[in-house]
C-alpha cells in the first residue's frame, strides 16, 4: 500500500510529533491520508463515533489530516493498570486485562494481528496513503517474535520506514547506528533518518549529518529544531516526565492550560499549520512524498 512508517530509536523520540506534522503536510497537498498506530500504550484516550475508545494521539493526527478520527486508526489501545498488566481495548471496546506474558503473546499473534490486518486493508481501500507511527524502538530484539507495532507492521503494509531520533537527549548518533545494526534484514526497509528536537545553530550539526549518511548509507531526511508555538498533547506519561525545563514541544505549560488550548479548534489548527511549515522548511518533503508513493508529479496529474 502507499505510505510510510515513522519509527524511533526510543520512546519520546518524536514519532507522534512528526506523523502529526506529516498528516497536515500531506493534506495540504490534497491527499486523503490516514494516520495509523496499530497498538498504543497510553491512558490518554477519548471517545469517538459510536462511543468507541481510541488513543488521543491518533485522534490528534486525524484532525491534522482533516479527517474524522475512527478506531481503525488505532485498533489496539493498552491502558496500563499495573507494572505488569494492561487493559486491552480492541477496536474501541474493552477486550480483557492480560494476566501475564503468555496471555499477551497469545493475543498479539491472534486477535491483535488480525485486527491490524483488517485496519490496514480498510485504510488501503479508502485512503490515498497511510502514515504509520511505530512504538518505542524496533531494536527491542527480545520482543521481535511477538511485536505488532514496528517492523512487522511495516512488512504487513509493505511501506518504507523513516527512523526518528532525539538529539536533545544526547547519544543520537549512537542510537541511530545501534538501531540499524540490530534490525537484521529489516534494515533495508529504513530509507530515511530524522534528527529531532535540535536546539541551536543547525549548521553546527552538519558534520554529524554527513557522518551519519556515510556511516549508515541511509539518507538524512532533515534536522527538526524545537518548534516554538506548537502545542500538542503528550502521548503518554513518559513524554511529560522527560520534557526538559522550558521545552516548547508538548510541554507542561500546555498541560496546565489544556482547557484553554487543547479544546480550541483555532489553536489546534494553528499548531498543525506551524508544525507543517517547520517540516516543509527542515525536512526533505519531496523525498518523503516519493517514499510514500505520493510524488509531486503524480499529485499534479491525479
Amino acid at each position: 500500500m502507499k505510505g510510510v512508517m515513522v519509527q524511533g530509536t526510543g520512546s519520546d523520540s518524536g514519532k507522534s510529533f512528526i506523523v502529526t506534522g506529516l498528516c497536515r503536510v500531506f493534506s495540504d497537498r490534497g491527499r486523503k491520508v490516514c494516520p495509523f498506530k496499530s497498538q498504543n500504550m497510553s491512558n490518554y484516550s477519548l471517545a469517538v463515533k459510536g462511543g468507541l475508545e481510541m488513543s488521543r494521539a491518533q485522534a490528534v493526527q486525524a484532525e491534522a489530516a482533516r479527517t474524522a478520527p475512527e478506531v481503525f486508526m488505532n485498533p489496539i489501545l493498552l491502558k496500563p493498570r499495573e507494572d505488569t498488566s494492561s487493559e486491552i481495548v480492541l477496536n474501541g471496546r474493552v477486550f480483557d486485562t492480560p494476566a501475564g506474558r503468555d496471555y499477551y503473546r497469545t493475543f498479539t499473534m491472534n486477535e491483535g494481528i488480525a485486527a491490524v490486518r483488517r485496519a490496514l486493508a480498510h485504510i488501503e481501500k479508502n485512503f490515498d496513503a497511510v502514515l504509520i507511527e511505530g512504538a518505542g524502538s524496533p531494536a527491542e530484539v527480545n520482543l521481535n517474535d511477538a511485536e505488532i507495532v514496528n517492523m512487522r507492521v511495516a512488512r504487513e503494509a509493505e511501506v518504507p520506514v523513516i527512523l526518528v531520533t532525539d538529539v536533545d537527549r544526547g547519544g543520537s548518533l549512537a542510537s541511530v547506528v545501534g538501531t540499524l545494526d540490530l534490525l537484521g534484514d529489516d534494515r533495508e526497509r529504513v530509507k530515511g533518518i530524522i534528527f529531532n528536537k535540535f536546539r541551536g545553530d543547525l549548521s553546527i550539526f552538519e558534520p554529524a549529518v554527513r557522518w551519519t549518511e556515510e556511516r549508515t548509507g541511509v539518507k538524512v531526511v532533515g534536522v527538526m529544531p524545537w518548534t516554538p508555538g506548537v502545542r500538542l498533547p503528550d502521548e503518554d506519561s513518559l513524554s511529560a516526565a522527560s520534557r526538559p525545563r522550558g521545552a516548547r514541544q508538548t510541554h507542561k505549560k500546555y498541560q496546565k492550560n489544556s482547557k484553554a488550548t487543547e479544546n480550541t479548534a483555532s489553536s489546534r489548527e494553528k499548531s498543525y499549520d506551524l508544525l507543517a511549515a517547520a517540516i516543509n522548511v527542515h525536512l526533505d518533503v519531496e523525498y518523503i512524498l516519493e517514499l510514500a508513493g505520493m510524488s509531486t508529479v503524480e499529485a499534479q496529474t491525479s
